[in-house]
């Protein structure tokens, strides 16, 4: 049986003007997840809600089989958590960086932490906040992998860096997860990023789960169709999910089990990017339709 660094069930908050409901999720060792959604869909407040940054209305949450407030000090040292901005004293330099971070964690590791500076090319009399933005998303991934943590947390993480960078710290997480021991959860509005190296997928719009599971399911499971503006019967309009029309003719998504009744059209497998923009309309459309 496969073990989790992290489980959510039944996770629920609520704000004033947005609510997480019933969020349930597993993330097993050795196994990078997405974490994927419109802006507002509730990734951040997850992330939050594990870090215990905020506190859950209902539902509970394990990190390593532990409850995640019973042993939160214990938990905190085997975790590293990257942020979409620097969260760093801009005018420390590394160095200062590095002597102020290892009092706080127990198995800080030096030799880890200087090779991942030097890999990185990060400069050692740069003040932080002097940093471009790739530099300092580098700087808080050799931070969080420097202290033996088994669970990486990173809330978009590439978010505004070039493709180059991109690869760099991708290439980071796959080597990271190879000893069949760590895990990462990966927030971002970045598609392509997931498609190359996530083996999970959990998809949250307007607070709730979409859906959650393997990356091949989430692609098996809906196709792209497409079709001339007279092909488009009610019988397959009902179908359809995230309906866009133009002059030249229609596209959707639709499930592949309902598909297979229409091997006349144009039928493509999906992107994430695009399962996400279908689905993501179509939400929107219902809102619109129930106010």
């Amino acid at each position: 049986m496969t073990e989790n660094n992290l489980e959510l069930h039944n996770v629920s908050k609520t704000f004033s003007e947005f609510s997480l409901h019933d969020i349930s999720f597993e993330l097993p060792k050795g196994y990078i997840m997405g974490l994927v959604g419109s802006n507002g869909a509730g990734k951040t407040t997850t992330l939050n809600l594990i870090m215990n940054m905020m506190k859950k209305d209902d539902g509970s949450i394990k990190v390593f089989g532990k409850d995640h407030l019973e042993y939160e000090k214990q938990i905190k040292q085997e975790i590293g958590i990257v942020y979409d901005s620097n969260f760093f004293v801009d005018t420390w330099t590394v160095k200062e960086l590095e002597k102020a971070l290892s009092m706080f964690y127990d198995e800080w590791n030096h030799g880890t932490f200087i090779r991942m500076k030097e890999q990185f090319e990060l400069p050692d009399k740069t003040r932080i906040g002097k940093m471009s933005r790739g530099m300092q998303m580098k700087l808080m991934l050799a931070c969080a992998c420097s202290h033996n943590a088994k669970l990486l947390l990173l809330d978009e993480p590439t978010s505004g860096l070039d493709p180059t960078t991109r690869s760099e710290i991708l290439d980071i997480l796959q080597d990271y997860i190879q000893d069949g021991e760590k895990s990462v959860l990966f927030s971002t509005h970045i598609t392509t990023d997931l498609e190359k190296v996530a083996d999970y997928i959990t998809y949250l719009e307007h607070g709730r789960i979409v859906y959650t599971g393997s990356m091949e399911e989430l692609l098996a499971k809906y196709c792209v169709i497409k079709g001339a503006p007279g092909e488009l019967t009610e019988g397959l309009r009902q179908h359809l999910i995230g309906l866009s029309q133009t002059a030249l003719g229609f596209e959707g998504l639709i499930k592949t089990d309902t598909a297979k009744k229409y091997k006349g059209f144009v039928l493509d497998t999906p992107t994430v990017d695009e399962i996400i923009v279908h689905i993501g309309k179509e939400a929107k459309r219902c809102q619109e339709h129930s106010k």
